[in-house]
């Protein structure tokens, strides 16, 4: 399994680096976790836009899914090519299909014609907060994690390895829990101490983020999702800490072996 960070801003982009968006490969499926601002312009660096097999979105905040605007525009308009493309699967929180649609100002059908959107609580029991489905080699787990609006952490795993997104969230149960003996866990740290100490529910700093890679057994942590305002040398001093494995910043182009 490769994970190619395309961007790991948070919140906002920083110089030289977009919002949230990860893409995944193994055995030639090509899977992008998360697709906030700035990221396809970046992705364009990394092969053919067009050779996505799907797309998995933790939540529904613009700096994780609103360049599926451009997105849209991008296979819906291409020019030449044999016909249209096949629609893309497009695994997210309820209310995905209404979201994008309403960020690029179109109707729900017209993002019909280009997506397939598919819950990613689809099939799972009532009043689930997880679930597991497939895309290509992958079983993909989903588990509701800490945030303010519907939000989830996701395990991928193909090849015997496995990788844990924890998208946005506060320190929960949940995302120790399906980070368990993660070969890597790509966590967000966007809150700095002290400074954001009065913050709860909603972001990690480094020392959690290395606390919550250590109560699963991670194998590796990589930090995201950490804004321009945030002290980035500060939060990995403090996971390096917390973390008695290895510890990285997830850079734009950095490539990760799983």
């Amino acid at each position: 399994m490769k994970l190619t960070v395309i961007g790991s801003s948070g919140s906002f982009g920083g110089p030289g680096n977009p919002c949230s968006s990860y893409l995944v490969e193994h055995d030639g499926h090509r899977v992008l976790l998360d697709f906030g601002n700035g990221a396809l312009g970046e992705l364009q660096r990394y092969g053919d836009i067009y050779a996505i097999d799907a797309v998995i979105l933790s939540h529904l905040h613009a700096d994780h899914c609103v360049d599926m605007c451009g997105y849209y525009v991008a296979r819906k308009y291409r020019p030449g090519g044999d016909g249209p493309l096949p629609l893309l699967p497009v695994w997210g929180p309820s209310g995905t299909r209404e979201r994008i649609a309403q960020a690029y100002d179109t109707d729900d059908t017209e993002c019909d014609s280009v997506f397939a959107f598919r819950d990613v609580l689809a099939g799972a029991p009532d009043g689930a907060t997880g679930n597991t489905f497939a895309t290509g080699p992958f079983t993909v787990r989903v588990d509701r994690v800490d945030h303010p609006v519907e939000a989830y952490a996701i395990r991928l795993e193909a090849g015997g390895s496995t990788l844990v997104y924890s998208g946005d969230t506060g320190p929960c149960a949940a995302l120790d829990r399906i980070a368990e003996g993660a070969d890597l866990l790509l966590a967000e740290a966007s809150f700095q101490e002290p400074r954001d100490d009065g913050l709860l529910g909603l972001h990690l700093n480094g020392r959690q983020a290395g606390e919550s890679a250590a109560a699963a057994g991670a194998g590796r942590l990589v930090l995201t999702h950490i804004p321009p305002w945030t002290d980035a040398g500060l939060n990995l001093a403090a996971a390096r800490a917390a973390f008695p494995g290895p510890v990285d910043l997830a850079a734009p182009g950095a490539v990760f072996q799983i």
